[in-house]
Order: structure tokens, then C-alpha cells, then sequence
């Protein structure tokens, strides 16, 4: 049977997530101490972009937002409709997420849609594999980054990698990142670091940054619950380990000096939660407030 103090928590978390809906209504743009501005990663929102597009773009808008990193159209017909949906919504698509198999076999049709979306990055952000991502992976990886970053410059773009925490496994160059990194061209391939995802897959992620310096153009900024287990090599985590940025167990601040060092230029939240309406708004506050 509920008691009272267990009424009054739940009741007092959900007023103060439509609260945290409320504020997002009426806040104007992000405003932070980043040497970069703060986008979302529309991957967040997959569950509702494509049953409402437009609704969805205005509460993007809504929460601060003013620049956005696609992931796919959200079954829209093709990037122009996508691109006139943000244009109507007050957003600018800044990079944009395409598959492997895409950027490897499909490069010009992909930085095409890039390019009709507004966006100046492509990012590549899993790299298939078996059940462990081998040395021999990122080697043949890296070749195939190396052209598609040539591809990409070719086009006025810039290419990069995103980390998804199975690399940071032992290899004899570090980790298979570390084998990855060093063997892609430091002036084609660039990364963005998944702040979540590195940490989760076991690596110190300010080091990390620090390590690679320039070639970390941006982050994906989410974070892990407090206690979750960190697992080296680890792909993925369950929604329920995946709590607003600043409230679980990532030294954030460390992560964003880090960042800052290294003039990483450009910060997306994505919330991978069950209820990214309502984390997405305390991220941005904890963002706001943040002096790294």
C-alpha cells in the first residue's frame, strides 16, 4: 500500500518535471560558458518527430535550442522537406549522423543530404562489428574514414567519428581506439566524443580529450546514473541508466575544461531516457549554470 511520503515524492517529482516542461515553454535561447553553442541530437526525440513534426521542432525551439544535429528524416519524403520544417521552426541543422554503410558505399548521396540539410559536419557514429570490435575493425575502418573524410572536404564538409564505447578495449597502440585514431589522418577524420558512452565503456574521458585535443570537435552530451557499473568495451546501456547531465556519476566539469582546451566547438544533449521531454530541460539548465 502507497503511504503518504510515497504519494508526496511522486506527486512532487511529476510537478516538477511539468514544471521543467513549463519553464522550456517560455525560455529563450541556451546560453552557456562553452566556447561553443548547445544543440540537440534529434535522435533524442525519434518517438515523436515522425508523428508530429512540426509540434516537435517548436518544443525543440521551445527549450532553448537553435541548432540541432539530425539523425535520418523522421519519414519525412527528403531533406528538403526536413530542411524547411527547422527552417520554419527557427532551427539550423549545424552536422548530421549518417550510417556506416552510407558514407562508405553511398559517400555522394549521403553528403548530398548533408548539404541540403544545412549541415558542414557528417558524422559516422557506429562502426559495424561481431561481438567485440577487433583491432583489425578500426584498421579497416580508419581506411575507409580516411576516404570518405577526403570525400567530405572534396564537398566543403568535415568528417568525424563517433565514439560509442566498444573501443576502448586493449589494443597494442592503447586501446582500439587509440589504433583507430592513429591510423586515420588527423586532417580528414575528426571525433566527437559521446561523453556517456565513453564513460561507460571504461574511458577516462577528460584524458581522453585531452589526448586528441583538436580532433574532438564535439561532444554528445548525456549522462549515467549513479552507481551504474562502468564495463570496458560496453556498446549500450539500458534507458534507465541514462539521467539528465549533471546529476549522475560524469565529472562534468572536468569534461568541459577538458573540451574548452581543447576548442571543441560545438556541444549536442541527446537523451537516450524513457522521458527526454523532461530530462532534456534539466540538462540545459545544469549547462547553463556550469563553470567549467
Amino acid at each position: 500500500m502507497a503511504t503518504r511520503r510515497t504519494f508526496l515524492t511522486t506527486l512532487g517529482v511529476g510537478a516538477a518535471a511539468l514544471h521543467g516542461r513549463v519553464l522550456a515553454a517560455e525560455r529563450g535561447e541556451i546560453k552557456t560558458a562553452l566556447n561553443g553553442p548547445v544543440g540537440l541530437q534529434l535522435w533524442s526525440l525519434r518517438e515523436y518527430g515522425p508523428k508530429d513534426v512540426p509540434g516537435t521542432l517548436a518544443k525543440v525551439k521551445a527549450m532553448g535550442f537553435r541548432e540541432v544535429e539530425s539523425a535520418g528524416l523522421w519519414d519525412l519524403k527528403s531533406p528538403a522537406d526536413l530542411k524547411a520544417a527547422l527552417d520554419r521552426a527557427g532551427l539550423r541543422c549545424t552536422s548530421s549522423h549518417m550510417d556506416f554503410e552510407r558514407v562508405t558505399k553511398e559517400p555522394a548521396a549521403a553528403f548530398t543530404e548533408a548539404k541540403a540539410l544545412g549541415a558542414t559536419s557528417v558524422v559516422c557514429p557506429w562502426i559495424p562489428h561481431g561481438k567485440a570490435f577487433t583491432r583489425g575493425d578500426a584498421l579497416k575502418a580508419a581506411e575507409a574514414f580516411n576516404r570518405c573524410g577526403k570525400a567530405a572536404r572534396e564537398q566543403g564538409l568535415s568528417f568525424g567519428y563517433h565514439c560509442h564505447g566498444y573501443e576502448f578495449i586493449p589494443s597494442p597502440e592503447g586501446t582500439v581506439f587509440d589504433t583507430l585514431a592513429g591510423a586515420t589522418d588527423p586532417a580528414l577524420v575528426a571525433f566527437q566524443v559521446d561523453v556517456f558512452h565513453a564513460h561507460h565503456g571504461g574511458a577516462d574521458v577528460p584524458r581522453l580529450i585531452e589526448k586528441y585535443g583538436s580532433r574532438v570537435t564535439s561532444l554528445h552530451l548525456k549522462d549515467l546514473k549513479k552507481g551504474a557499473p562502468v564495463v570496458a568495451g560496453s556498446a549500450g546501456a539500458s534507458a534507465d541508466v541514462d539521467v539528465p547531465v549533471g546529476s549522475g556519476q560524469i565529472d562534468y566539469p572536468a569534461v568541459l575544461r577538458a573540451a574548452m582546451k581543447a576548442g571543441t566547438s560545438a556541444y549536442y544533449v541527446e537523451d537516450e531516457s524513457k522521458d527526454p521531454l523532461g530530462h532534456i530541460p534539466q540538462s540545459v539548465a545544469f549547462l547553463e549554470k556550469v563553470r567549467p
